[in-house]
């Protein structure tokens, strides 16, 4: 009995793939798949088959490719890694297509349209290595390609890959002719700035204190962290809301770093006790899991600024990054030395988060309180005049306009380049009926920060209120692509896109939300605001009795919240139950500020209760 023949060849293997698919996947699935088509039918695939390639396998945000030679191969990679920069001029860095390539040359096994062999498996593992933007390659790679191409290979020595039984030895290609400041060439003939710095994520610190209680603190050093580090121009620091997805999980590293997209990861740990602070910290490249660099830091808590600081310029150094002069000065300027004052602002900070009306309350006491503490700490008076201005719209406090913008003004005097402060004042003049003023701060407050969350939530709120729909959901896009976590973001997109008659877009973001809800209740049960608004979207979906389980959570955690009722009645709306809704909305609507008598009067949610006789009552109140 003869054995079956397995026909074989040599043959140069490309392997591709995106850069953290899964988070850009997460932060806007629809966007991202566009964009990955439009790269490939433009660029990808043209200049595969320019260099006679043949993509035999797909995988999603994975490509594996045939070459006849390794020249070709080579040329292919460097022409796709030096081209991608250009194409992704324009768009805001967190929603870059990037790939890593990796290229083997060896045996494969053709069965059919596919093939397989250590020189598919190799080239997979190659890809794995290489850095986002980069090309690693085998040594024989390096060897068959020698001077022809005038490319510099950096030697990575042998490592020991996943289910290869020997180490691979492993090159790096420099891209550096076209990194070196040089603007790269675009079709039409202009030039676009390359952006290829090293990239970092900031994996929440874990609290190991005794006392839960002091979550808030790990959570503020990690944020301060991200901050400082980015301010430095030379990084790229992926957000906080991105990162603290990954918070309280136990994770792969390796993996993590290529869900991310990063190059770098930096991992830690707080322990507080007293006037006592320990914190580890560890800086792993992404490739390999291997610790480029560790400190244990055991102080004095009057210490953390320093500590903080000296993280912050270690991992600039390590990373090889040149400090601009104002750029140092940034991180060596705290936000203020007193550290009892820091304590309060992270604790109300983390209140603000759940922006119901008693942890506003709360929250607005302890950024107060800081206030007292250190009268020259800005970010605590951004702080306070945001917890007034929720106060004020949402709860019917009696707090001027004049009162807030007063606060605002206060921390805009400190810092006039503070972000937060000038979302904070947008916010005051959006809810005093000062539509172009507000606008106009918005957009100072995203030219300083254009990844400042709060302020695309916002603005969105801002242009809902005014009827501008799609400008809306520009900015709740973009709010969901800076916190990938956010519930918030997707439910509120849902009324809006209703609004604008796009039904099944509707019905996938309200899906979305609601699967981020149902997260945020896991890790915060005691918190009703994603109960409130998960129940607004599942009455939209027609699940009946889910929206009305998570109403009844949320108004037992809140029974007496005035946004709780109004999310409550539009739940109501939805399920058809009119005469609820409208008896909840005149309780309400009166303790409404006038931006959200004008929300009401846009929100697509309240539609089935517009045919109310009772409606034209509800009318009067908003006046």
């Amino acid at each position: 009995m003869s054995e079956e023949q397995v026909e074989r060849r040599l043959a140069a293997i490309l392997a591709a793939d995106v850069v953290g698919y899964s988070r850009l996947m997460e932060a806007n699935e629809e966007r991202t798949l566009s964009s990955l088509r439009q790269h490939r039918r433009e660029f990808f695939d043209p200049t595969i088959a320019k260099y006679g390639g043949r993509i035999f396998k797909v995988m999603g945000d994975g490509f594996l490719v045939e070459f006849n030679s390794v020249l070709n191969a080579t040329r292919c990679a460097v022409e796709i890694q030096r081209g991608m920069p250009g194409r992704n001029a324009g768009v805001p860095e967190d929603r870059h297509i990037k790939f890593r390539i990796g290229i083997n040359v060896g045996d494969i096994i053709i069965d059919g349209e596919d093939f397989y062999g250590d020189g598919v498996n190799v080239a997979a593992r190659l890809e794995g290595l290489a850095g986002p933007g980069g090309i690693a390659c085998s040594a024989f790679v390096r060897h068959q390609v020698g001077n022809k191409l005038q490319l510099e290979f950096l030697d990575q020595g042998e490592k020991t890959v996943k289910n290869i039984a020997q180490p691979v030895h492993v090159y790096f290609i420099n891209l550096g002719p076209s990194d070196s400041g040089v603007p790269a060439a675009t079709a039409d003939g202009h030039t676009r700035e390359r952006s290829d710095r090293p990239s970092v994520a900031i994996l929440p610190f874990a609290n190991m204190s005794n006392d839960p209680e002091q979550e808030f603190f790990s959570d503020g050093i990690t944020e301060d962290i991200i901050t400082d580090l980015s301010n430095v121009s030379g990084l790229f620091v992926l957000g906080r809301n991105t990162v603290f997805t990954y918070k309280g999980r136990t994770v792969n590293l390796e993996q993590t770093a290529k869900e991310l997209g990063v190059a770098y990861l930096l991992e830690g740990s707080v322990r507080r006790a007293g006037n006592r602070v320990r914190i580890n910290a560890q800086l792993i490249d992404g490739a390999t899991s291997g610790h480029l660099w560790a400190a244990r830091y055991d102080r004095e808590l009057t210490d953390i600024f320093a500590i903080q600081d000296e993280i912050t310029k270690t991992i600039v150094d390590q990373l090889k990054v040149k400090l601009l002069a104002d750029e140092m000065k940034a991180i060596e300027q705290v936000p203020t030395d007193n550290v009892e004052a820091y304590t309060d602002y992270l604790r109300g900070r983390q209140l603000l988060h759940a922006a119901t009306r008693s942890s506003l309350i709360l929250a607005r006491r302890m950024f107060a309180r800081a206030a007292d503490l250190d009268p020259r700490f800005a970010r605590a008076y951004a702080g306070m005049a945001n917890c007034d201005s929720r106060l004020h719209s949402k709860h019917g406090e009696k707090i001027s306009a004049g009162d807030i913008m007063a606060i605002t003004g206060k921390a805009l005097a400190l810092e006039p380049d503070l972000a937060e402060a000038h979302t904070a004042r947008a916010y005051a003049l959006m809810i005093d009926s000062h539509s172009a003023e507000a606008a106009a701060a918005f957009e100072k407050a995203l030219a300083l920060d254009p990844h400042c969350y709060e302020a695309h939530q916002l603005y969105a709120e801002f242009f809902v209120t005014q009827g501008e729909f799609e400008q809306a959901v520009r900015h709740y896009l973009r709010a969901m692509e800076i916190q990938p976590d956010d519930y918030q973001a997707p439910l509120f997109l849902t009324a809006v896109l209703q609004s604008l008659g796009r039904p099944e877009e509707a019905e996938r973001y309200a899906r979305l939300g609601v699967r981020r809800a149902e997260e945020a209740l896991r890790q915060h049960p005691d918190s009703s605001k994603p109960a409130q608004l998960g129940a607004v979207a599942l009455a939209f979906l027609g699940e009946r009795d889910r929206a009305e389980e998570w109403l009844a959570r949320a108004l037992a955690i809140d029974p007496d919240d005035n946004l709780a009722r109004y999310n409550a009645a539009c739940t109501y709306s939805q399920l058809g139950k009119i005469d609820r809704a409208i008896e909840l909305l005149e309780i309400c609507l009166p303790q409404f500020g006038s931006d959200m008598k004008l929300w009401f009067m846009k929100d697509s949610d309240l539609d089935p209760v517009r045919n109310h006789p009772q409606f034209q009552k509800l009318l009067e109140i908003v006046g």
